[in-house]
């Protein structure tokens, strides 16, 4: 009986987890390019056998055994978080700055303030005091040849009072004037990135980052909402807050079993 309560017990704890994914993607449906995070789940038995040969043990059979309780071979755990980078909805913008970025598979390169390059699928951008382009968190945003600039001058840099045109291919003009390409990165592997807050995503290596050229990938005047469909969402809570309640009543059924059986125990004992 221990391991089914135990399995119950597990099995709810993923669904918390879940719930804080499902009520952080409610909390930015009004979020400017914010992409949709969801979780896939598994029992710990087929995360095991998957992931058996890459465990730190020098026995597979006798030290895996010992490792793979009894108790623990059904327990739902989240195998996978993963992020939607499909296009949310698109919204006419007076901003000349706004650019919806319409393909999954690329993003604008942005400087966080301590230095680290981190990737941005928001597109609504303005000017900072400087004059250089930036996200609505004061990222600077990173041009093409960032890689050669001074630390301090690294972005495009913008004069005043000029009408500015973005092409679909990320080039920046004031005035007819070429001020700079954005550098429209394209990561090997998406799956690798992963989400550092701020509508950012970390990535393991430079090297995994490439520049495309002809990317045909921004709409100017265009502010790309985020993809999180909230009627989805709101479903999605409601099952999942159910889950919780059932296992919930498991796990108070479970007990109250146990203290009568105890009790029933401790009676016989007695008599």
């Amino acid at each position: 009986m221990n391991n089914g309560y135990y399995q119950v017990a597990g099995a709810m704890v993923t669904q918390f987890n879940r719930l804080d994914v499902i009520t952080q993607n409610l909390a930015n449906v009004n979020t400017m390019g914010y992409k949709r995070q969801d979780v896939v789940i598994a029992d710990f038995e087929r995360i095991f056998k998957d992931r058996r040969d890459e465990l730190p043990l020098q026995n597979h059979t006798k030290d895996a055994a010992k490792f793979l309780s009894r108790s623990i071979n059904r327990v739902p755990n989240i195998n996978e978080r993963y992020t939607d980078y499909s296009a949310g909805a698109m919204k006419a913008s007076t901003n000349a700055l706004d650019v919806a970025i319409t393909r999954d598979d690329s993003f604008l390169m942005v400087q966080t303030p301590n230095g680290d390059l981190r990737l941005s699928k928001n597109g609504s951008l303005n000017l900072d005091d400087e004059g250089f382009i930036v996200t609505k968190d004061g990222y600077r945003v990173m041009d093409s040849a960032y890689a050669n600039a001074p630390d301090g001058r690294r972005g495009i840099q913008v004069p005043p009072d000029v009408a500015l045109t973005i092409t679909q291919n990320g080039e920046v003009y004031g005035d007819d004037v070429l001020l700079g390409r954005f550098f429209v990165a394209v990561p090997r592997e998406i799956r690798d990135l992963m989400p550092d807050g701020d509508n950012l995503y970390k990535f393991p290596r430079i090297e995994d980052i490439e520049d495309n050229e002809i990317s045909a990938a921004f709409k100017q005047g265009i502010a790309q909402m985020s993809n999180v469909n909230p009627v989805t969402e709101m479903v999605n809570l409601i099952q999942t807050q159910r889950m919780v309640e059932t296992y919930q009543k498991v796990m108070t059924t479970h007990m109250n079993d146990l203290n009568s059986e105890a009790i029933s125990k401790l009676a016989s004992v007695r008599a």
